[in-house]
């Protein structure tokens, strides 16, 4: 397991149990598993705990899009799910609180890394027995949250505790992929450049590396060239480039007519497509 990652687990899961726990409880509580109980732990492990009579389901995560993460910045994923109770749990803020997580690995029991919301959900009651509730969960990759080989599917999941202990946590409720940020960039030229001459376009495809928090390039990757005629709004692709093995791209083409050039990206699971902002050049 990602030692970071785990303990950004257990991390969320005591702020989540926070407003369950008796003051005096947590003051003594070592550690955020003991402050947690069994619930972290099994957190920590990937277990499916089920001493809790609730039921989770319609999870959906980050409005069902795929979560990027660059090198830096916070991302904050909402999640959205619904927990059905039985009509005589005490629900309130004082006795019971929820959260959301994601996981990465087949299933809760062989999961590798872990992200739990860090404050408890926010849930209404829809009726005596079914919460629908709202959480957040954060990715900090500047922290060391995420490795490269975490780019991918993970699988979604939900916990809940009480304040007399008992638990129940929950994977296999759907997935989402998680990937990382990529960038694209492109020049064209020469500019002007006279009609029937060779126009040069070069850029570089890059993406997020999680375990130096730089940039690299992406190789190997299939990328199309494309062109925009001035006055229209609909790119048309010319060929296909390979990027080499820094990224870097390079694409010719007839000049024919003023317009806009650029580099576009497909994606893969591991990296969100993207396309580089169009370079004008004018054609004589």
């Amino acid at each position: 397991m990602h030692i970071r990652a785990t303990v950004a687990a257990v991390a969320g899961a005591l702020a989540l149990s926070a407003l369950v726990v008796p003051a005096a409880q947590a003051a003594d509580a070592p550690s955020g598993k003991a402050a947690f109980g069994s619930a972290s732990a099994d957190a920590e492990s990937g277990t499916n705990a089920s001493t809790l009579d609730v039921t989770f389901s319609d999870v959906k995560v980050n409005s069902g899009r795929n979560i990027v993460v660059g090198t830096t910045n916070v991302v904050s994923v909402p999640v959205t799910y619904t927990v059905t109770h039985a009509a005589d749990l005490d629900t309130g803020s004082d006795n019971f609180a929820t959260g959301p997580l994601i996981y990465h690995g087949s299933s809760m029991d062989t999961a590798d890394n872990v992200f739990i919301s860090d404050d408890p959900a926010t849930c209404t009651a829809a009726s005596s027995t079914v919460l629908s509730c709202k959480g957040v969960i954060s990715i900090r990759p500047a922290d060391g949250d995420l490795w490269n080989s975490d780019a991918g599917t993970w699988g979604a999941g939900a916990l809940a505790v009480t304040s007399d202990g008992d638990e129940k946590e929950q994977g296999g409720l759907g997935t989402v992929k998680v990937q990382r940020y990529s960038k694209l960039t492109v020049n064209a030229g020469p500019e002007p450049v006279y009609k029937g001459k060779t126009i040069t376009s070069t850029g570089k495809l890059s993406r997020a590396n999680w375990e130096d928090n730089a940039y690299h390039g992406y190789t190997n990757q299939p990328v199309k060239l494309q062109f925009r005629k001035a006055g229209t709004s609909t790119y048309t692709t010319v060929k296909t480039v390979y990027s080499d093995q820094y990224g870097n791209l390079k694409a010719t083409a007839t000049a024919q007519y003023d317009g806009y050039w650029r580099f576009s990206f497909a994606g893969t699971t591991t990296t969100p497509a993207v396309s580089a902002t169009g370079d004008y050049v004018d054609v004589r």
